[in-house]
Order: structure tokens, then C-alpha cells, then sequence
């Protein structure tokens, strides 16, 4: 501010990042297009001392007396840059469509950026409350739902066998490989963005949206149609059958005709807890789980009484193949731990706490799902496992049918906390995309009461309950995509370009080197994956790839020198862990449906329309500075961002 101005009294809020210049309108710099009007409300204001140029080289003194008006929702609040301020904006914005996509396709974002600049843009920080228990509980409480009493009856008698216990490792192993990969990354960028910012650090913002779109679809199928199993539970548990709780309208079309109000209600009182505290969410998540657990133990009790090791023989009745069927098809049980790296930026101590929540509670998944199917099993011979009740069918083969209740009742506790944890992660993706302003930056809101992504909560779970309200769990089935395996493998690639390269460090020649080998350790993968998806029972052709793989991960560990060491805890094994789980998640890929991957296309179709006509335009405004005031700093292109002083010079000050 000029030395000349009149002295005001200290302001309360501070001076914002420099990247609000210009991407951000009043009280933060000259525009007035880009804070949405319901953050400007939770401001409270009367006066705005302004410094404006006289023409003379000199700054002239305006004081503006601001009207509060209520706390509405206008254009604003959705499309504040400068590209949506106007048709002939807009229509610039469009002309310039090849030149903003080169720019975001090349422009990596940085830690300190994220960290900070990205997570200023809520405005109020979220609270930093929970610690390694609770994160442990929510691992756990994300990845065991239902999965393992519908997944293992299918993978045990048609693919497996009484081989399913290494199935499950292997599938585990697969998993956990994938945990470590986000557990460096939530670990040094403990962002409410997961994924989403880890890749648009390393990858590009470009490649990050497409992911997350890809992800936040999944989160929502994903979501309704545990919303709706929960129905279908809760009908068992009252000697109903699934449908008879639903509505059916017979005017709709089928498949959409069964109107299901609990999993409406379900889902908004999963709203009203995740909204209030993510404190009390993790208190309710805890207690659930340790029910659920429980519940686990008593069955493995239960049944552990009544084995038979006469029925692992034969043990492998479907050879090597079937087990690895298994384990791609039992790697959807573990899936769901994604979603806690979403809360790095609640969590106290994240260089201990994380590592010790996303590994522990994976590794406690993997242990109980093992047991789990060992004593399913020894209970009975495989050929009798029943393929959509295995559990429920396993205790009144051993004469124990009052049993049916208990598993009944432990997946609903289970399907109850991935509901919540599939919210809160849902939210916290959705509020960093917002931050990016790759979808509306209202949606970035952090509540000043609560510290929690309220407007983003209440957004997925409207769009959770449309979805579940109508659609069937077999459509719903059929809807689910390959995201979560594309996405994990994204990280895996991300986490390799990390630890190899870094601007201003990284050689020509070993960048290159980097891409070479990065490239063929793909290319390998996607061959495996490949040779499995058309069924091809080549050896040749898995020694191949194999080999490929080895000599890529190999020459990148041997002739490439890492660029940067993990400065609180890292993967170890580095490179070869990380191409594991490129290799792993691509070659389950390999086991979808090619209905699943046209789904995949459409879906990223739809995304690239967004983006095309709304997103790129929007971001890359954010990215620039993109105000009113003709002067776009770049804060996201790899440079420093400068504000100048009398940008700085609008503050806001509390009235007396």
C-alpha cells in the first residue's frame, strides 16, 4: 500500500495468496468476477479501502461502502473468471481453445502450491483432528463393506476353489502395493485432493481431471448402489424379501421402476453426520467398525468350530489360472482406501500418522478377508459354497441358521461405514477440483463452524441419491468402471516420474532415459494385460512382456539417478514397487469386460466435452490470474507468482 494512504486499522483477514490476484475479485484484488459471493458473505464488511492509480504515477484513496446482501447463489458463485464474464469472452476463450490446452497439458502444479496456495481458496481450513486410530478405523471401515460376503462365494466355487486363501493374498498383495504408492505421496502432499493433486503435481492438470472425473463417477455409482444393498440387507434382516421395501412404480421403464426411499434416507442421514464433524464421523466410524469387527471375529469363531480339512482336497481344482481369476476379481474387495488419503489435510501428524492408518488398516483388511476364506472353505467343500450367500449358506450347512442374522446384520454395519467413508472422500475430492476451479468454486467451501466441505457434501449426496433412488443394483453393477484400477496405476506412473524427475535437476539425457524405460514398463504391462483379456494361454507371450518389464525397471533403477528422496517416509524398492503395481493393476485390468471399457470411453467422452467447453476455460483463468485487470500473473506454469503493491492495497477491515 502507498505510503501515502490513511491508516487503517489492522485487518483481520490477511493478505491472500498470489494467486487469488486476478482469480479472485473484491476484497482480494481489482476484479469483481471471481469470489463467489457466498464466501464474500461469510466476510464480515462495511468498508473497503481501495488504492487506485491517479494517472500521475501517484494513488489516489476510495473508500466503498459494500451492501451485504443475503447469502444467495448467483452466476458468480459458479463462473467467476473472466472468460464467463461475457458472450465475446467467451467466444475469445473458444478461439483460444488449442493454445490454454497446450498450456495445461504441459503445466505441472507444485507441492508448495498445492499445500497452500490451492487449500487458501476454501477460505477456512479444515480441522486438524484426527490421528493414527482413527485413521486406521477408517481404512478399515472403507474397504470392508459387502464385498466379501458376495465376492468370495463367486471366486470359490467357479474360479479358485479352496485356493481362494491365495487368491485373496495375492490380491492383497496387489492392494497393499497401491496403498504404498499414495501412502509417499499423501505423506509429503497431505491435501483434501488425494489423488487428483498428486497427479497434477507430477502428471499435468490435464491428465489429473480425467482422472478424477473417472473417480468421482465411481465414488457416485458406487455409492448408490450401496445404498441400495443396504436396503436389501436390512429387507433380509426383517424375513423380507430385498424388493419389498422399494416402491414399484410400473409406468417406468424396468430396471428403473423400484423406487428406494431408505437408501434416499440412508444417504442423507450419512449426509448430516459427515457435514457436522469429521470428528463425530470418525467417533461413528470407529465404534461401527469395531462392531463390525466384532462381528468378523464371531464368525470366524463360529465357524472355525466346524472345519473340515478333508475339503481343501483338491486345493487348486482350477489350476494357476483360476486363482489369478480370483484375485482380479477379489481386488474390488479391497478397494476403497483411496479415499482416506483425502484426509491428509485433517490429520495431525501426517509423516506418522498416515503410514501407520492407510498400511495398517490394509494390512488388518488383508488378514481377516485371508482367515475369512480359510474357514469358508474348511466349512464346506467348494462346490457347495453358495455363489451369492456363501456365509449365510456356509452356518446351515453346519446346522447354525440363526447365524444368517448376525452376517445380515454385520453387512449392514459394514456397508454403513463405506457409505460415510465413501461421502467424505467423495466431498474432499470434489472441494480440491473445485480449489482448481475444474468445477465450480462455490463447491471449495470450507464451513467456518464446522471445517467440513459442507457445500461439496451435500452435492455428492444429492447426486448419490437421484442415483440411488431409481437405478437397480444391476444396472448399477454393469455401470461400475475401470477408474479405480486406472487411476491406481496413474499414481504408480506419477510416483516413478517423482522420485526420477525434477526440473532444474533431472539431466536431459536421464529425462529421456526416464521416458524410455517409463514408456516400456508400461507398454509391458499393457501387453500382459492384454494376453490375458483375449485369453491367450501363450507362455511365450507372458515371458515376453515379462522380460520387457524386468529389463525396463531394471535399467531405470541401474542408469537413471533419482532426482528427489522422500523427506518423511517413502516406498521402498523404488522403482521396482511402483512398476509392480503398474503391472498388477494393468494386467487386472485384462479381466473387465470390454462393455466396461466402452462404458470407460463414454464416460471420459462426456468429460472431455466439459472440459472443452467449461473447464479448460475456467482453470486456466485460475491458473493465470485470469481477472479483470489485465495483468495475469502464472502461478501454476512452473514460475514464481508476483503481486504487486497495489494489488495488495484492497484489504478488508472489520467494522466497529
Amino acid at each position: 500500500m502507498s505510503k501515502h494512504a490513511p491508516k487503517t486499522e489492522k485487518p483481520k483477514i490477511q493478505s491472500p495468496p498470489a494467486e487469488y490476484v486476478g482469480a479472485y475479485s473484491t476484497p482480494f484484488g481489482p476484479s469483481t468476477h471471481s469470489v463467489p459471493a457466498c464466501l464474500l458473505d461469510s466476510v464480515n464488511r462495511t468498508n473497503m479501502v481501495s488504492a487506485n492509480d491517479d494517472g500521475n504515477g501517484g494513488q489516489r484513496n476510495n473508500t466503498t461502502n459494500l451492501k451485504k446482501r443475503s447469502c444467495g447463489c448467483v452466476k458468480d458463485d459458479f463462473l467467476p473468471e473472466e472468460s464467463f464474464q461475457s458472450w465475446s469472452n467467451y467466444g475469445k476463450a473458444l478461439r483460444e481453445t488449442k493454445t490454454r490446452l497446450k498450456d495445461r497439458i504441459l503445466s505441472r502444479s507444485s507441492d508448495q502450491l498445492e499445500l497452500h496456495d490451492m487449500r487458501a481458496r476454501s477460505q477456512n481450513e479444515m480441522r486438524k483432528t484426527l490421528n493414527w486410530f482413527d485413521l486406521i478405523w477408517f481404512g478399515i471401515g472403507a474397504v470392508m463393506g459387502a464385498g466379501v460376503f458376495v465376492l468370495s462365494g463367486e471366486a470359490a466355487r467357479d474360479l479358485a476353489g479352496p485356493a481362494l486363501l491365495l487368491s485373496y493374498l495375492i490380491s492383497g498383495f496387489a492392494a497393499l502395493l497401491s496403498v504404498l504408492c499414495y501412502t509417499e505421496f499423501a505423506v509429503e502432499l497431505p491435501v483434501a485432493g488425494g489423488s487428483f493433486a498428486y497427479l497434477r503435481v507430477e502428471l499435468g492438470d490435464f491428465i489429473a481431471y480425467i482422472a478424477a472425473g473417472n473417480i468421482l463417477f465411481e465414488y457416485v455409482v458406487s455409492g448408490a448402489s450401496v445404498a441400495r444393498s443396504w436396503t436389501s440387507y436390512f429387507a433380509t434382516l426383517c424375513n423380507h424379501h430385498p424388493n419389498d421395501f422399494r416402491l414399484n412404480v410400473t409406468t417406468l421403464t424396468e430396471g428403473f421402476n423400484h423406487l428406494d426411499p431408505i437408501a434416499v434416507g440412508v444417504s442423507i442421514l450419512i449426509c448430516l453426520l459427515a457435514s457436522f464433524s469429521i470428528k463425530g464421523s470418525s467417533r461413528f466410524n470407529s465404534i461401527a467398525t469395531i462392531i463390525y469387527m466384532s462381528l468378523m471375529l464371531f464368525m470366524l469363531v463360529a465357524l472355525g468350530t466346524k472345519v473340515n480339512t478333508s475339503n481343501f482336497q483338491p486345493f487348486t481344482p482350477f489350476g494357476v489360472r483360476g486363482i489369478l481369476k480370483a484375485s482380479s476379481v477379489l481386488f474390488f474387495a479391497y478397494v476403497g482406501f483411496d479415499g482416506v488419503a483425502t484426509l491428509g489435510e485433517e490429520t495431525k501428524n501426517p509423516g506418522t500418522d498416515i503410514p501407520i492408518g492407510l498400511v495398517g488398516s490394509m494390512t488388518i483388511v488383508i488378514t481377516i478377508y485371508s482367515l475369512l476364506a480359510t474357514v469358508l472353505c474348511l466349512a464346506q467343500p467348494y462346490n457347495q459354497i453358495d455363489r451369492d450367500a456363501p456365509f449365510t449358506v456356509a452356518f446351515q450347512a453346519v446346522g447354525m441358521n440363526w447365524a444368517k442374522y448376525i452376517v445380515a446384520f454385520g453387512a449392514l454395519k459394514g456397508m454403513t461405514t463405506v457409505l460415510l467413508s465413501n461421502l467424505i472422500g467423495q466431498a474432499r475430492y470434489f472441494t480440491h477440483i473445485a480449489r482448481t476451479h475444474l468445477a465450480p468454486p462455490i463447491l471449495a467451501v470450507i464451513h467456518k463452524k464446522r471445517g467440513t466441505p459442507m457445500n461439496a457434501t451435500i452435492i455428492m449426496t444429492a447426486a448419490n441419491c437421484l442415483v440411488a433412488f431409481f437405478t437397480s443394483l444391476d444396472i448399477l453393477a454393469n455401470l461400475l468402471s475401470i477408474a479405480t484400477l486406472f487411476i491406481f496405476s496413474l499414481v504408480a506412473i506419477a510416483l516413478i516420474v517423482r522420485r526420477y524427475y525434477s526440473t532444474g535437476v533431472t539431466s536431459d539425457s536421464d529425462r529421456n532415459k526416464l521416458i524410455v524405460f517409463l514408456s516400456l514398463i508400461i507398454a509391458s504391462a499393457v501387453g500382459g494385460g492384454t494376453l490375458w483379456f483375449l485369453n491367450l494361454n501363450s507362455w511365450v507371450g507372458y515371458v515376453i512382456v515379462g522380460g520387457v518389464w524386468f529389463l525396463a525397471t531394471a535399467g531405470l533403477q541401474v542408469t537413471v539417478k533419482q532426482a528427489r528422496k522422500p523427506k518423511l517416509w517413502g516406498v521402498p524398492m523404488v522403482p521396482w514397487l511402483p512398476a509392480a503395481s503398474i503391472g498388477v493393476n494393468l494386467f487386472i485390468m485384462g479381466s473387465i469386460d470390454g462393455a466396461s471399457f466402452l462404458r470407460f470411453l463414454a464416460w471420459t467422452g462426456l468429460l472431455l466435452v466439459y472440459y472443452f467447453l467449461v473447464g479448460l476455460h475456467a482453470s486456466y483463468d485460475a491458473s493465470k490470474g485470469g481477472g479483470g485487470d489485465g495483468n495475469k500473473t502464472d502461478v501454476e506454469g512452473g514460475g514464481v507468482s508476483a503481486t504487486s503493491e497495489a494489488e495488495l492495497s484492497t484489504i478488508t477491515t472489520s467494522s466497529k
